[in-house]
């Protein structure tokens, strides 16, 4: 082991420490440790895997800090990996030189407005754990290509920019786990224009990540208008599957076009660039739209609670395949009478599954919360030009002014479910409404109680045997 003061680093947070931390990343003997102490540096502290061969830093486990007051990252892993994770596709070097550098148990703050906390390209098996990054842009940004990439315990804080950004990626094999990312302005973990396969996103807490905490920094109504999310994929160009969120608390304070999950899976070659996801056993909630999917195929979204969207708490628009399970959508009970209006809403999507659900409305039947913006909803549930979708097993309670809205649908199933005012007051005008020019619809074995005009209006909707309608 070498320490960086073996090569005259001093690490008193006045000291310019930087010449003397890349002579030891240079010829020290691969395993560096920064020990306690503030380690002041102007410029990026460079790791070529190339030429350094294999390569570990610790922070003497989380009592040193480095302090960048120069632009650009603080520490940049690179390598020259260029293909798959496949085994025969690997050169004997970079087993040899390249593989699994790690940053451990280390601070890093930022003193400049441009500075960023660390940087990946062409790496293999990358590992950051117990690693704190704050007041940088942002904390970790990957780009080009990586391959197995583990991000573990870690805490990215009140950044300026993304907290981890996948940007410009070809990227497999990845898990970002058990940390607390937050604060951070332009969103938490944020994918742009990139390809990416297998990515695993569990049990972190991710919260907060919006501009509303920076309104100081960056004035004006051009801050709001960039939309942002704690999980954002956006891939216009490129594609994203194969991914896992699960078991972590996403949540927010509201902000202007934002979501907690956002999904953009529309380009210029046609939609449907996202998808083979699962969103599960997850806490989401408090944005405007809690969960938002364009343009995605393919996504299961089940076991989560999902509460007090401002706009929606799920919107899912022109996207195919998507399943919707055993999610609770609802509020927050500490919050008393400061109630938002739930919902749901499916614009022009084919083939999906709403199974299981509970969903209930604020008992107001509107926005009980002091600025939130009015809602602007037409039922509980809206199904707005969709065709083939089934409503099974769902508990619809307290809608306002409908329970579940089928506005020009075709082939659509409601079945087996409960649709209820069950307010001493009921507010609920209709049950089922169906729209425009709807066909092969069909209502069986439902419950429809507590409406104040009709339990079921329109056409384009058949009454098969079974329903219970009081």
């Amino acid at each position: 082991m070498s320490t960086v003061q073996d090569f005259g680093a001093v690490g008193d947070g006045i000291t310019d420490d930087t010449e003397a931390i890349q002579h030891a990343i240079d010829d020290g003997n691969g395993h560096l440790e920064f020990p306690r102490g503030e380690y002041r540096i102007s410029k990026t502290l460079s790791v070529d895997m190339e030429k350094r061969s294999r390569t570990s830093i610790g922070g003497a486990g989380g009592t040193a800090k480095i302090v960048m007051h120069g632009p650009g990252p603080a520490i940049f892993l690179q390598a020259t990996h260029a293909k798959t994770a496949d085994p025969a596709g690997f050169r004997p070097e970079e087993w040899q030189h390249e593989r699994m550098p790690t940053v451990d148990g280390i601070e890093i703050e930022g003193r400049h407005p441009e500075a960023d906390g660390i940087k990946i390209v062409g790496v293999m098996q990358p590992t950051l754990t117990r690693v704190l990054i704050r007041q940088v842009r942002t904390a970790v940004r990957i780009t080009d290509r990586a391959r197995n990439v583990v991000i573990n315990g870690c805490h990215f804080y009140h950044n300026t920019g993304v907290g981890i950004h996948l940007d410009k990626l070809n990227l497999h094999q990845t898990i970002i786990a058990d940390s607390h990312i937050s604060y951070c302005r332009r969103g938490g973990i944020r994918i742009e224009d990139s390809e990416i396969r297998n990515l695993q996103i569990t049990g972190n807490d991710i919260e907060y990540n919006n501009y509303r905490n920076f309104q100081k920094e960056f004035p004006g109504p051009e801050a709001e208008a960039e939309t942002t999310a704690e999980i954002y994929v956006d891939v216009v160009n490129g594609t994203v599957r194969e991914g896992t969120i699960s078991s972590n608390t996403i949540q927010a304070k509201y902000s202007s076009g934002g979501s907690n999950i956002r999904f953009i899976g529309n380009g210029p070659e046609g939609d449907h660039r996202a998808g083979m996801w699962t969103i599960s056993g997850n806490l989401i909630g408090s944005q405007k739209n809690n969960i938002h999917l364009t343009g995605v195929r393919g996504v299961i979204i089940s076991g989560n609670y999902i509460y007090s969207g401002h706009h929606r708490n799920l919107l899912v628009e022109k996207s195919r395949n998507i399943v919707v399970g055993t999610n609770t959508f609802g509020h927050n009970p500490d919050y008393k009478d400061k109630e938002l209006a739930t919902g749901i809403r499916f614009e022009d999507s084919d083939n999906c599954v709403l199974n299981g659900l509970l969903i209930q409305d604020a008992q107001a039947g509107k926005h009980t919360v002091a600025k939130a913006v009015p809602i602007e909803r037409e039922a509980l549930i809206e199904l707005v030009r969709c065709r083939r979708v089934n409503v099974t097993g769902c508990q619809i309670l307290d809608g306002v002014p409908t329970g579940l809205l089928l506005d020009n649908c075709e082939d659509t199933l409601v079945s087996g479910s409960s649709i209820i005012d069950q307010r001493e007051v009921p507010l609920m005008k209709t049950g089922v409404e169906s729209r425009g020019a709807g066909k092969g619809n069909m209502l069986v074995q439902t419950r429809i109680s507590g409406a104040i005009d009709s339990a079921t209006s329109g056409s384009g909707i058949a009454h098969m045997d079974g329903n219970l309608i009081d």
